[in-house]
């Protein structure tokens, strides 16, 4: 149908995506055009098909949503994802938000409100629990140590491992003891993600000004 809202759903497990599938294909106002079950098979389909919108499974196998959402970065007319996934994740939200999704619906949901955000998220929208979004205000970077956010300042740089080993006159296994830490603190699961958040932290105004 040409008013509807082409949309790619990812999944691994079988069940939840025959069941995802049949609330899509019985909602007037979207479109399903591809149902894949991992991360590689998720960018093939959004390479294939034209879909305005992607509904991703947080666990999606091979690596998750994250790694799928770094990767769409690189792609002309990628989708606008609403990632769905438990609370219980430490810092899913922020996370989803970091790596570059429109919108985030928990599991405990009912597939409507899914669909619901979908819509929005289709629309232009940014779809994330409210009070997820009002914890994303308070600025993460100010419960980083002075050493720390020395660290996170280089590492904005685009500093290598090996670059922020002879800055801080420290080894490169040091470097990436402090990077895990770092990476765990901030609850973000790269430097593509750590420098994200720190480019929408005021923290990074506040140190470049």
């Amino acid at each position: 149908m040409p008013n509807r809202v082409p949309l790619i759903l990812a999944d691994g497990n079988p069940l939840i995506l025959t069941a995802l599938s049949e609330v899509i294909e019985g909602d007037g106002g979207l479109s399903l055009v591809a149902t894949v079950k991992s991360v590689s098979s998720f960018l093939e389909a959004v390479r294939r098909a034209a879909a305005r919108v992607a509904i991703v499974d947080w666990h999606l196998p091979q690596g998750g949503a994250e790694p799928a959402l770094e990767r769409l970065r690189e792609m002309e007319n990628a989708p606008r994802v609403v990632v769905y996934g438990s609370l219980d994740v430490p810092g899913i939200v922020r996370r989803s938000m970091a790596a570059g999704a429109a919108g985030f619906c928990p599991r405990s949901h009912p597939p409507e409100k899914l669909l619901e955000i979908v819509r929005l998220v289709a629309e232009g929208q940014m779809m994330f629990p409210f009070t997820d979004v009002r914890a994303l205000n308070t600025d993460p970077m100010g419960q980083l140590t002075e050493r720390e956010r020395l660290l996170m300042t280089a590492l904005a740089r685009g500093l290598s491992n090996k670059a922020l080993a002879r800055e801080f006159d420290i080894s490169v296994n040091t470097v990436k003891f402090h990077l895990r830490n770092l990476f765990e603190k901030l609850g973000v699961g790269s430097r593509a993600q750590a420098i994200a958040l720190w480019y929408a932290s005021p923290s990074a105004w506040r140190e470049t000004a």
